[in-house]
């Protein structure tokens, strides 16, 4: 994922703020961190990051009170056939 997509993402937009995430195991990894460090010196909000992780903060999990309840409404507003048509409908739904 991050190989694949996040850092070609990073590249092409030129994202130069902080990277959040929470602390996750997958998330967290050795080998992730790693690679989230060369991109982010200084700016992971992570619970192996330099910045830590507050718990229960609803502030920095914007995405679980608003985001994906939202994404969900905007998506299925028409049925979907195939797991193509959810990836395209999440990615290009106005």
């Amino acid at each position: 994922m991050l190989q694949n997509f996040f850092i070609p993402q990073i590249a092409q937009y030129g994202v130069t703020g902080f990277f959040q995430q929470d602390g996750v195991t997958s998330h967290t990894a050795r080998v992730s961190m790693n690679i989230l460090k060369d991109l982010f010196p200084n700016r992971i909000i992570s619970r192996n990051g330099n910045i830590p992780w507050p718990p229960r903060s609803p502030d920095l999990t914007a995405c679980d009170f608003f985001l994906w309840g939202y994404i969900k409404s905007r998506v299925y507003q028409t049925p979907l056939r195939t797991l193509d048509d959810l990836k395209q409908d999440i990615i290009y739904k106005n």
